[in-house]
């Protein structure tokens, strides 16, 4: 087994290297940047996706919960290896994807995997926080349904305001990377 140390030098050269790229966009959020972090370019391959999942699932291994998950397409690829990265370490996790919107047809639902009870506890996670708007958004879907979420996770923290946002609903969000540590 690897050392949790470095995987996550692996995890943040891969961060650096593939999905920190300079120039003007407009985030999520509104706001204007002059750099992006497309995390989809490290979380959507093999190796960031199964450095994600570990470093995830130690960040959480002493809290309390039912199920990891988060909104739809952030963080899609990092619970699929958390589901297996979990199963493997012989500790299984239930995962669950939040749409951006109820499903039209069929069961019209906007939570998507193994059924989250009343009562629940969860982790969510996502690849990048700014704002923490995604996040907010995943609130607004869950506390409705009885589910509380203990803890947020994301790859990476913007430091735009998304700590202090989740605080203010009573959740804490704790980062691999600050961008800090990519943006210089």
């Amino acid at each position: 087994m690897i050392e949790l140390g470095k995987e996550r030098r692996e995890l943040l050269e891969l961060l650096a290297r593939d999905a920190y790229v300079r120039g003007k966009v407009i985030l999520s959020s509104g706001k204007e940047s002059d750099y992006y972090v497309d995390a989809r370019r490290v979380t959507l391959t093999a190796k960031g996706a199964y450095l994600c999942a570990r470093l995830i699932l130690d960040q959480v291994k002493d809290d309390p919960y039912d199920a990891i998950g988060g909104p739809t397409l952030g963080a899609d690829p990092m619970l699929g290896a958390i589901g297996v990265v979990s199963l493997q370490a012989g500790r299984p996790v239930s995962t669950f994807i939040i749409r951006k919107a109820p499903k039209a047809h069929g069961k019209q639902q906007q939570v998507e995997g193994p059924e989250l009870r009343k009562g629940g506890r969860v982790i969510l996670i996502d690849d990048v926080a700014t704002t923490g708007k995604a996040f907010l958004e995943s609130l607004d879907v869950l506390t409705p349904m009885g589910i509380s979420v203990v803890k947020a996770v994301c790859v990476l923290d913007r430091n735009e305001g998304a700590k202090q946002a989740l605080a203010q609903k009573g959740v804490p969000l704790v980062a691999l990377f600050s961008i800090s540590e990519i943006h210089k």
